[in-house]
């Protein structure tokens, strides 16, 4: 339950679409972000409740010999294979909400009328109640294509597969009140985000 006092805006979009670019502007207007994938990375460090699970779900061989989680085995494991994705899900989501929440907590707390939760899989996961309103970045799809061939160095086949595996960006756009395009350069897509931000915030401080 988000806490009163604080509007907690989800901002999702699909893979190399300029969602970090996109966070980094608000994180330089001293608006909190919370990154999802940081917190999923925090949820399994070694002792922790959710790494045991994992490793009794998927075998002792998802650890590194320092005791870490091997996030590119676990992967690879999962990547082709939706009911080890769900299963996976099942381990990690409750420990994201639950993280989350404490962030989001301390950021009322501290005086902070806006949030910013940055989720990749926001919609995928069925996490769009946890927050106040969804704002999806996106791009024209021979840019995803290109941003994601030269952000991986790999062939834009093996790019495109990546795409298809993930939720088409025009459905995502559907959950959004606001679309923020980044297919332009830096300078146009922060113009467009200072615009969507002063809408947001009228008159207030924030």
């Amino acid at each position: 339950m988000i806490p009163p006092g604080i509007r907690v805006i989800g901002l999702t979009g699909g893979i190399a679409t300029g969602k970090s670019s996109v966070a980094r502007f608000f994180t330089e207007k001293g608006i909190p972000v919370i990154d999802a994938d940081q917190l999923a990375r925090d949820a399994v460090l070694p002792g922790s409740p959710a790494l045991r699970k994992i490793i009794s779900q998927f075998g002792q061989e998802m650890l590194k010999h320092g005791g870490q989680l091997d996030r590119k085995l676990l992967s690879t494991r999962v990547f082709s294979d939706r009911e080890k994705r769900r299963q996976l899900e099942k381990i990690i989501h409750p420990e994201i909400q639950k993280l989350s929440g404490e962030l989001i907590t301390q950021a009322a707390a501290n005086g902070h009328q806006r949030l910013i939760y940055m989720a990749p899989l926001l919609i995928e996961a069925g996490a769009t109640d946890r927050v106040d309103t969804v704002w999806v970045v996106t791009v024209r799809p021979e840019i995803q294509l290109e941003r994601l061939m030269r952000r991986e160095q790999i062939s834009s086949k093996e790019a495109q597969r990546m795409i298809d595996s993930q939720m088409p960006l025009s459905e995502k756009e559907r959950y959004g009140s606001v679309i923020i395009d980044n297919s332009g350069t830096e300078a146009e897509t922060r113009m467009m985000l200072e615009t969507i931000w002063s809408q947001e915030t009228g008159s207030t401080n924030e």
